[in-house]
Formats: structure tokens, sequence, C-alpha cells
């Protein structure tokens, strides 16, 4: 399998496909998944002449099980390691969730020539915990739940979240994958469970502001009005005034998991703004349907 290892000995799982000398789109999945739940992403756009590139997570999927550096400083110095192995320039860096944390995070303090264009789906930032200075967030105790049901019984608490809120499969009438549903259990199985552990405080109570107002190449916010998991108010919303170069653009009805269900959607929109289709210069927001 190919891998890197970084500074502190961790090794890194990636996959690399596509010509070597055609634009790099690198893909950074969310929280506790893996490299694979890009799948239909990286196939679409490996399809369309793009180098597609997706690591797992240190923790996460094959890469090595860590019990330390499960925290954002880490995660971007990974994806700069992964960047200078692989000579990455001129890419366009594409998080969920978690993994849009990692992207602003990683963006804000990336070489000169590394980054094209990045974009943020359902993500995290600017910060998702409840604080006096973040009093519409998420309170502390969410996350804590979070943390007990890991910690209690993690292979349940792994059936349980993707059979519901994660891609609104606890709506009236959703349209149910067992399939999509057991590839979220594999794909968080495989991982390490201090290291998912750990993680739930770096995806919930860092703090990217900086890290957005620092980004100066376009970035797309894409975000799911119906988002259980990442409360759109909360993020987009408030991360679209943070940007130089930002494009907001809202899914009326969709989940957290839209990339997976409804990626013909998401792909779209994604070769649109790789292209120039969809110009980060202002901010667009497509409105959500009335109820």
């Amino acid at each position: 399998m190919p891998m890197i290892t970084v500074q502190d000995g961790t090794q890194i799982f990636y996959k690399d496909w596509g010509a070597k000398d055609a634009q790099p789109i690198v893909f950074h999945h969310g929280w506790p998944l893996s490299a694979d739940d890009w799948d239909a992403q990286m196939l679409f756009f490996l399809e369309k002449g793009y180098r597609v590139i997706a690591h797992d997570r240190r923790g996460h999927g094959r890469s090595s099980q860590t019990d330390t550096g499960n925290e954002m400083d880490t995660y971007a110095a990974d994806v700069k390691a992964l960047a200078s192995a692989l000579d990455l320039r001129d890419a366009i860096h594409v998080g969920h969730s978690t993994g849009g944390g990692e992207v602003a995070h990683y963006v804000a303090r990336a070489e000169p020539g590394r980054v094209a264009k990045a974009v943020l789906i359902g993500a995290v930032p600017p910060v998702m915990v409840k604080s006096d200075a973040n009093p519409g967030g998420t309170p502390i105790e969410a996350f804590d739940g979070l943390r007990a049901a890991l910690a209690a019984n993690r292979a349940q608490f792994y059936r349980d979240l993707p059979s519901g809120p994660f891609y609104g499969y606890n709506r009236p009438g959703a349209q149910v994958s067992q399939g999509v549903i057991d590839n979220w259990w594999r794909q968080g199985m495989i991982g390490g469970a201090k290291a998912h552990y750990d993680c739930i405080k770096a995806f919930s109570e860092t703090d990217f502001t900086e890290d957005l107002k620092a980004i100066d190449v376009p970035v797309l916010l894409m975000h799911g009005d119906d988002d259980q998991i990442v409360p759109i108010a909360d993020s987009a919303l408030i991360g679209i005034n943070l940007l130089r170069q930002g494009t907001l653009k809202v899914y009326p009805g969709l989940p957290h998991g839209m990339c997976t269900t409804h990626a013909d959607i998401i792909n779209a929109d994604l070769l649109a703004f790789i292209e120039g289709e969809l110009v980060a210069d202002a901010p667009i927001i497509i409105e959500p349907a009335l109820a």
C-alpha cells in the first residue's frame, strides 16, 4: 500500500490516481472515515482528466492507529508532508466535515504555489462548540455524548450514526441505503478508537476563524440546509463572511453526507468551481426552499 512516513514515525496511507502531470485534487475525509469515502468523487474527476489523491488521516483507515498527534496542527502537518512528498502544486483541496477543518488549517499555512483553490463541504469551521464567543454553537455536552458512546460501544455507535442523522435517514420518506450504512461502519471500524476519541475534540473545539481570514485563494463553501451534524447557521453562514474570496452554495433539504447521497449534484458543482464556471469572487447563496 502507498504510504509516507511523517516526522513522528506515523505512516499515512494515500491513494494517487491519474496522470502525474495533471492538476491534482486532494480529498480530505470526515470523522471517523477514510479516503474510501471519496470513491464517487475520485472516479468522477479521474475520468475528467484530473489527478486525484486522498489520504487516511492519522488514526483513521489504513494509516497508523496513533495515540498522539490527533489534533489539527498535526493533521495539517501531515498534509504538508504529503504535498511535499508528492510534489503537489496548484492543487485543489476538498474537505468534508472534519476534513474541511483540516483543509482550512492546511491551506492557511501552505507553501506558496501548492494550493490553487479550496472547497469546504458540510465543514466544521469556524468553530462548532458553544461558548461565550460562539453562543450559537453546539453545547459541549453533545460532544461529551459522542465520546461516551464511542467508549461504551463503538461498533453500535458506528451503526447508529449513519443510520440516522449523518445521511438524513431519520427523515420521513428518506431512501435508506443499507450498503451506505455498512460502508460507513466498515470505514469507521478500521480506524483506531483512541484517535477517533481524540478527534472529537479536534473537530469540535478548534477555532478556525483566523485560518479562514488568512486563506488567499478562492474557496467554495457547500452546505446542506438540513445538515444535522454540522448545523449551517453556525458554520457556513458565518464562515462565508470571514473569507477573502468566498462563494457559498446552500443545498435545500440535503444532509451532512450529501457527497454520497447526492454525488451527482455535488460532483457537477465541484467541477464547475474547479473549471471556473462557478466563480468565487462574491457570495452566491441558493436560498432554501420554503417549507
